[in-house]
This record gives structure tokens, sequence and C-alpha cells, in this order.
């Protein structure tokens, strides 16, 4: 097989993948998948609701004594990785990669849930990630010259600094734990890579250490990131590190509700789809040969049917009923 036809494999799945189909797309299950999914989507909204008063509420203010301050006078430096670019790398890029596998194998499970997955990882990572920021309130690295702009310190009667700084530069000054762009990073990107691991099938046991690559390079990515943040002097070596275990715990947590883990057989697709994958099985009537010829038998019951008449989305979900 040549390497065009492997990389084919790998984005548009076997010959085995494709009989196994369920044929569902966009077009004819689309509204019903986001419909049964409807309760999720309105938690995202939730969770950006909470992101948004958790950014708007002012961190804890530790106390910051003189004898602190060794450690805390690194000098104040833009961002190596804008704050814009976060949102494009750890959101926008894997949701582009998603559209891509899309188009290849046809499955809107797999789409559907890859980005629903994804936008939980990430929102998730961001709540808990600013939720400590703002109750730890542990200062920056360049906390004094956010503080002290002109290098005059100034300190109360129990020693705490009486800050003359910009009020948005004070503020920023007290979130340093955990990294934010860690956490996204490792949030958004990790995810990517379970994503890739499983549509690979990196861990299949045939010993291509070569797809490695390819699932450890968002990693690397999430990785600079955080390297960066500590070059930049916004963040200690402590805040990175538990940013990037947050935003990976989250992203592999969020990963597993939707997909196999990348070592299964099953891997390379999302629950629902091998759901769907069996009631369009079920449904398809069954041929016996017999002395006769061949006789046809149609399954009386499909799976996952309910006796009942009535519907209930809550069952859909139980069911798998997409």
């Amino acid at each position: 097989m040549g390497w065009k036809d492997k990389i084919r494999t790998v984005f548009q799945g076997n010959t085995n993948e494709i009989e196994l189909g369920c044929g569902h797309t966009i077009k004819s299950h689309g509204s019903s998948v986001a419909r049964i999914h409807m309760h999720d989507w309105l938690i995202l909204l939730l969770l950006v609701v909470i992101e948004v008063v958790l950014y708007v509420i002012g961190p804890f203010h530790r106390y910051v004594g003189k004898d602190m301050m060794t450690d805390l006078k690194y000098p104040m430096k833009d961002n190596t990785v804008p704050v814009w670019s976060v949102p494009l790398y750890a959101v926008v890029l894997p949701i582009i990669i998603f559209i891509f596998v899309y188009l290849r194998r046809r499955d809107i499970y797999d789409l559907h849930h890859s980005i629903l997955g994804l936008l939980f990882a990430v929102l998730i990572t961001a709540v808990i990630t600013d939720a400590i920021k703002n109750g730890v309130g542990r200062p920056r690295p360049d906390f004094f010259w956010r503080c002290f702009p002109d290098g005059k310190d100034e300190y109360d009667q129990w020693g705490d600094v009486k800050c003359h700084g910009k009020a948005s530069d004070i503020k920023e000054g007290h979130k340093s734990f955990p990294s934010g762009h860690t956490s996204w990073s490792f949030a958004g990107l990790g995810f990517l890579s379970l994503y890739l691991a499983g549509k690979i099938k990196a861990f299949d046991r045939r010993g291509h250490v070569a797809k490695l690559c390819i699932v450890l390079l968002p990693l690397l990515m999430a990785s600079l990131v955080g390297v960066s943040r500590v070059d930049d002097y916004w963040h200690h070596w402590q805040d990175v590190f538990t940013g990037g275990m947050i935003g990976l715990f989250v992203a592999t947590f969020c990963y597993l509700q939707f997909f196999p883990a990348p070592y299964h057989t099953e891997g390379w697709g999302p629950y629902a789809y091998f759901r769907a994958v069996e009631e369009v099985r079920s449904s398809r009537p069954h041929v016996h040969p017999t002395n006769g010829g061949l006789e046809t038998e149609h399954p009386e019951v499909q799976l996952n049917q309910r006796p009942s008449t009535t519907p209930n989305p809550f069952e859909d979900v139980e069911y798998g009923r997409m």
C-alpha cells in the first residue's frame, strides 16, 4: 500500500469501516442529534456565563510583604502568545480538523460529539482555572512593577503593599495560579491529541512509532505555550505545571464521555456511531438458505426499541437512539 493509500485510509476509513457505516450525515440526522443533546448545549451556554462572571469579579488580594518581593521583581513583558490567539489554536484548529475528518467519513456522530466534547473540555477548564485564580490570588513574577510602576515601593502598617499602579494591571497581577494559557492549551490540544490517536489507531500494536509524532505534536505545542508563560514572567513554573494538569485531565475526562479510549479496538469512532450501526443492522432483513431457496426473516423488534408510544427524549439519550 502506497503512502497516498495509507493517508486515505487514516482519514476516510478502511473497507471494513466503510461497510460498517450507518450513513448518518448532517443532512439526514444533524438536527435530531443536536436536538437530543440540546441540554448539553444549554449547559455550555451556562458555562460561558459563569466564565464571564469569574473574569469580571476581582481576585483575592493576597498579603504581599517587602521580603516577598525578591521573587516578584521580574520585568513586565508582552505576551509571546497573545490572549486572542488561544481560542484559535485550542478551539478553531481542532474543529477544522474535525470537519476535515467528517468530509472524508461522513459521520455526523463523530463531528457533533468531537465538537461538543472539545467545547466542554475548554469551558470546564476555563471555569476551574479562573475560579482557582480568583480564590488563590497569587502574585505574578512581575507583580512589583505592576504595583509600583515608578519603582517606589510603599507598605502599610502591617507590611502589606500599598499599590499605586494601574488598577487593571494590579488586578491581573493577582491571577498567577494556575496558568490560563496553559490550561486552555492542554484542554483543546490535549483533546485533539486523543482524537488523532483514535483516528490513526496509534496504539494498534503494529509498531508504527511514526504515528506517535502526530499524536504528540499538539501536546508539544501546548507545552511550548506553557514555557512561554514562564519566559514572559507572567507565571511561576508551578502555575504552568498545574494549569497543564488541569487542562489535560479535563480533556481526557470529556473525551472519554463520547469516544472509547484510543487504545481500544473501536477507538476510531464515537460510542453513538456504533449504537447507530447496531440499530441499522437490526432493522435489515436477514436471509437464510433453505432447501427451497432463500428465506428472508424480517426482525419484529429493532434494537433499543421501546414498547411505549409516548416520546421521551431522556430515554432516547439513555437508549442511544439517535
